[in-house]
């Protein structure tokens, strides 16, 4: 393969148009806007210190740029991330509460995360995305949205909680605002900062609500001196650029961390492939899925050997980077190289910026990640695919985030094998001034025709189906008067396996003890042979295969005549 399938970065500086240029550097300047606040909420949300989200920020724009395919996709600290780090660097450090330990491990857990998209990517993995169906995802996403709010509430509000879970952090966020735990100057700035955000957002999106609202608070705890009435800053940031660093962890931490990355990947190739889909159908570009994985394995590994942690796309900030004109992946270069002045030449500018401010962005995150006109949505079109959603919902909201994705991707394959175990099943009548033959429950007045049943089963034919199937064949047979002939409209048949195979033949000759041929029409070719292959026309006639249902009945006419 050549080298520019597997560095698309090689490609895009030799087609690099220079009229790009000067949109590119403005939109770089504008993301920066972002990144820098977003970064360092989301590196705290993932219980690590603010710094290391600038640092991740970096590297996985560095790394994007070079192996990422999508001119525009904008990567970083993900707040849907956050809490699944959270959730495997926390318990692990709980006892010594090491920030330098959570750092390796966050880093570990980078690389880890870095090593199975880039293996997922060369061995073509990208399907795997499938396995958090959207009735699941969406419930995943509306649990996490509603975990990230309870968590950061109690910081809003100016004092923290020690709870664990979603249940214990709402009862002990409660517990702290009845006992005047809240500090009103920390309130007062992240509810103000919230509502700047939240307005801006909605009513005039092209203004940067979140740069206002950080610029605001920092200025606010500057001038009133906020930090001597109780509201906790970020404090001076370390100053340079980060160094390469090789993280080191227990091997005992390792089983956790490999369960935690895979828990990741799942999620951020998920998002990964839906938002490379939105952003290239407005670009003109195609999603190449395995090179985006690529792509953001490269940018993990980037990170996790500077001190960051596990990142993926973000819609929101490839959105404002689309429209502040970017036209390549130089708009993230210049976001990198930004930061990074910002952290050798002035790494004190955002001392006074209010931890509840870090908050309110966060907050803000976590609704847009919430949709409830969704669960809305699921609940008139199907109840079944919203109780997948609920259960989903309920599984992050109470158990925690990487169960929640475990129970996610139960759910959505259970779903599907559900759909195979009891599909769809129908009786076929001819409804007058309609050709064909059609399903009795959309059709209640279609006739009958006497010593004939029309039978569809909407599945593949499996181990998981093959009593269901014998038992409504038995049923059918045990009508006054029996029938003579059974006919199975097959196509939608796709597949037979040896089990399946075993109950025909067993079938066959219970139905023919009985005087009732069992017979198949429109059965597709691949599965046709697969009954040649197993021998089953031993026991079921060969002729008792038709290309169409109009052929099979009218050779039951003529039988019967």
């Amino acid at each position: 393969m050549a080298n520019t399938d597997w560095i698309p970065g090689l490609r895009a500086a030799a087609e690099y148009k220079p009229a790009w240029v000067p949109r590119d550097l403005v939109a770089g300047i504008v993301l920066t806007t972002l990144l820098v606040p977003q970064g360092m909420a989301y590196a705290e949300l993932a219980g690590l210190p603010a710094i290391t989200g600038l640092y991740t920020t970096i590297l996985c724009l560095l790394g994007y740029a070079v192996f990422g395919p999508s001119r525009v996709l904008v990567l970083g600290p993900d707040s849907s991330l956050g809490p699944m780090i959270a959730a495997v660097i926390v318990p692990i450090v709980a006892a010594d509460g090491d920030p330098a330990r959570a750092v390796a491990l966050a880093s570990m857990l980078g690389l880890m995360v870095g090593v199975m998209m880039t293996l997922a990517a060369v061995f073509k993995l990208g399907f795997v995305a499938d396995l958090l169906s959207h009735p699941t995802q969406l419930g995943y996403m509306n649990g996490l949205a509603l975990t990230i709010l309870i968590g950061q509430l109690p910081k809003l509000f100016g004092f923290s909680v020690d709870g664990e879970g979603l249940i214990e952090e709402a009862v002990g966020f409660v517990s702290g605002v009845t006992s005047g735990e809240t500090v009103p100057a920390a309130l007062a700035l992240g509810a103000g900062g919230l509502l700047v955000i939240l307005v801006l957002n909605r009513w005039l999106p092209k203004i940067p609500g979140i740069l206002i609202a950080v610029l605001g608070g920092i200025v606010a705890v500057g001038y009133f001196n906020l930090s001597d009435d109780g509201v906790d800053v970020v404090g001076a940031l370390p100053q340079g650029f980060p160094p390469f660093t090789i993280p080191s962890v227990e091997w005992s931490d390792l089983g956790l961390l490999a369960a935690g990355a895979l828990g990741i990947t799942l999620v951020s190739v998920t998002d990964t492939i839906s938002t490379a889909s939105a952003f290239a159908e407005r670009t003109g570009q195609e999603v190449r899925g395995n090179q985006e994985m690529a792509g953001i394995g490269a940018a993990n590994i980037a990170a996790g050997f500077f001190q960051g942690f596990p990142v993926s796309t973000s819609a929101s900030r490839t959105a404002v980077a689309v429209q502040a004109g970017a036209r390549s992946q130089l708009t993230g270069l210049v976001g990198a190289a930004l930061i990074t002045l910002m952290l050798v030449l002035a790494p004190g500018l955002l001392k006074n910026l209010p931890q509840p401010m870090l908050a309110a962005v966060v907050i803000a995150a976590s609704l847009s990640l919430a949709d409830v006109a969704g669960m809305r949505r699921l609940w008139r079109q199907r109840r079944v695919e919203f109780s997948l959603a609920v259960a989903a919902f309920l599984g992050v909201a109470l158990l925690g985030v990487l169960p929640g994705i475990l129970v996610a991707v139960c759910l959505s394959v259970l779903n599907v094998f559900r759909r195979v175990w009891w599909p769809y099943r129908a009786v076929l009548g001819q409804a007058d001034g309609v050709t064909g033959y059609h399903d009795l429950r959309s059709y209640p007045d279609a006739a009958l025709i006497p010593g004939l049943v029309l039978y569809r089963f909407d599945a593949p034919l499996i181990f998981a189906n093959a009593r269901t199937f014998r038992e409504e064949m038995r049923h059918l047979a045990h009508a006054d008067p029996p029938p003579r002939w059974i006919i199975i409209a097959a196509e939608p048949i796709t597949d037979i396996d040896t089990t399946a195979a075993d109950m025909l033949e067993d079938l066959d000759e219970e139905l023919n003890e009985k005087g009732i041929s069992l017979i198949f029409a429109e059965m597709k070719d691949p599965v046709r042979r697969k009954i040649d292959r197993y021998k089953l026309t031993r026991t079921i006639n060969p002729e008792h295969f038709y290309p169409t249902i109009e052929d099979a009945v009218a050779a039951y006419r003529i039988s019967a005549s």
